[in-house]
């Protein structure tokens, strides 16, 4: 019987050169989750899924480097885990470098790798990754061993081997466009954005269109790209967030060394990498959310479904106002990338 890790060793040695563990297991029809469990990308380790000790105990780690990514853009960040915490649905991890927003509820399977790039990977109940963390050569190897000794088990439940089915635009109905625009000036914070979708029952993306031009202005899809550009022309530092629905990981500060590779925007610098699917990025939107400390402002890039691929912030801290330099590479955005209002919905 020719087994998952057979197969996988087949499609490596017909195509010459390593695939990446997602590509290949799309290629393979099963899920990334089945294939890492099978052995196929190395020996895999399953650990117990008790997950606010698992990440609590990653500051004993040192530095490494965090990886959360959806479909079209890869958010690689090193650092060290500090400022642990959990509570009902959530982990933080709140450090300068590791900033992270986990919503166990989603996670299903963990497993440790090693060889040449040991890790420790985190996947959903569809076996989809949700986040993953690498060891570096700045990793403290005796306390990542003891990560792994503490959460180590024999064995596991065998995550699912067939993917889950395509998912299309989630259905949107009647919203009211003036109670949904009354409410969105009325924030106070940026965080009380996704609660007011869901009192409206509205899709990110309808919200969008709904709320009023001064709120949401819909752009060229390439205005992620154009305002990093910006922000790295300028010395401008960013907030980037990459998230799926398992977790969402941010960068804070600089972004530099920017690399065009035929279909994917990248940011190569040493301790914050993005890989950004242009063809990914549907529509682009420069969104104004109210809250006590000003306006902010925000490039938010979404798929064809609607989904977030990436969101864009100039750096702040709750309690600041927002930087005048990031309203103006915004305002240059809009200048250079607006789409006509006749094509914005």
């Amino acid at each position: 019987m020719t087994t998952l890790a057979d197969r996988h060793a087949s499609l490596i040695e017909e195509a010459g050169k390593p695939i990446r563990a997602r590509d290949a297991a799309v290629r393979l029809g099963t899920t990334e989750a089945a294939l890492v469990a099978s052995g196929a990308t190395g020996p895999a380790t399953p650990l117990r899924p008790d997950w606010a000790a698992l990440i609590g105990a990653m500051p004993q780690a040192g530095r490494i480097m965090a990886l959360t990514r959806n479909e079209h853009a890869v958010h690689e960040r090193h650092g060290q885990f500090v400022d642990v915490s959990s509570g009902p649905g959530h982990i933080l991890v709140l450090g300068p470098d590791i900033d992270l927003r986990l919503f166990p509820r989603h996670w299903a399977h963990a497993y440790a790798l090693g060889g040449e790039r040991p890790s420790i990977q985190v996947f959903d109940k569809d076996g989809v990754a949700a986040h993953k963390i690498f060891a570096t050569e700045a990793t403290d190897r005796d306390g990542w061993a003891r990560i792994l000794a503490a959460f180590a088990i024999e064995a596991a439940a065998e995550p699912p081997a067939a993917p889950p089915g395509p998912t299309g635009a989630a259905d949107e109905g009647v919203v009211d466009a003036s109670a949904l625009r009354q409410d969105w000036l009325a924030l106070r914070d940026t965080h009380d954005f996704f609660p007011m979708l869901r009192r409206h029952r509205a899709s990110r993306r309808q919200a969008f269109v709904l709320a009023g031009q001064d709120l949401a202005l819909k752009l060229a899809p390439q205005a992620g790209a154009e305002v990093l550009r910006l922000a790295a022309a300028r010395g401008v530092p960013v907030m980037v967030f990459v998230g799926n629905r398992a977790a969402i990981q941010i960068h804070t500060g600089p972004v530099e060394r920017l690399v065009d590779i035929p279909g994917w925007f990248n940011v190569l610098d040493p301790d914050f990498n993005l890989h950004l699917r242009e063809a990914g990025v549907a529509n682009a939107w420069r969104v104004v959310k109210p809250t006590e400390d000003g306006a902010v402002t925000s490039i938010e890039l979404l798929d064809a479904t609607g989904e977030v691929v990436a969101l864009l912030f100039g750096a702040r801290k709750p309690g600041e106002r927002e930087r005048e330099d990031w309203r103006e590479i915004a305002a240059l955005a809009v200048e250079r990338l607006a789409v006509p209002a006749e094509h914005a919905a």
